[in-house]
């Protein structure tokens, strides 16, 4: 068991410094601001913010692998998608990324369903609950505006109105 307890601390060792290096490594001279080389490489239009992507989920794969509760893997997934969604527009996403510190929350995330599970079990609940109904909330207004822009444009095409 103890070894286990190693390896596991090792990984989230490893993992911390992955998410250092990709959020906060590089200070800002004159400022007490720090960003990372995901906010670095994100200047590199497409591949930089692919290349990101794919470190950020790394760190969400081996969360999955050490027993995060789905709903803390969830949470993590849609700091990540937030961080990629608006990290793609161009130079304003890149300063969205250096704020934003996607890695260095699911660390937070991850640390804490290690240390106090049942707390981050139930805020990651909520956050993926409250982020699913505004998700259906935006899906349903789409559905009403493509309806109503269809029914419009038959209408403009039959005549009948």
């Amino acid at each position: 068991m103890a070894t286990d307890e190693r390896r596991g601390a090792e990984r989230l060792k490893r993992l911390d410094s992955l998410a250092y290096l990709l959020d906060n490594s590089i200070p800002i001279p004159g400022t007490g601001a720090r960003v990372g080389l995901d906010a670095v490489i994100g200047l590199v239009p497409g591949i930089g913010d692919v290349a990101g992507t794919a470190m950020s989920g790394y760190i969400v794969m081996q969360a999955a692998r050490m027993g995060a509760p789905a709903s803390v893997i969830a949470r993590m997934v849609l700091n990540v998608g937030v961080e990629t969604v608006v990290g793609s527009v161009p130079f304003l996403g890149d300063l969205f990324d250096a704020g934003w510190k996607a890695n260095a929350r699911n660390l937070k995330l991850l640390r804490g369903s290690v240390v106090a599970p049942g707390a981050v079990r139930r805020s990651s609940r909520l956050v993926v609950g409250v982020t699913a109904l505004v998700l259906l909330l935006i899906l349903a207004a789409v559905g009403v505006v493509a309806y109503s822009v269809l029914r419009a444009f038959w209408h403009w095409l039959t005549g009948v109105m």
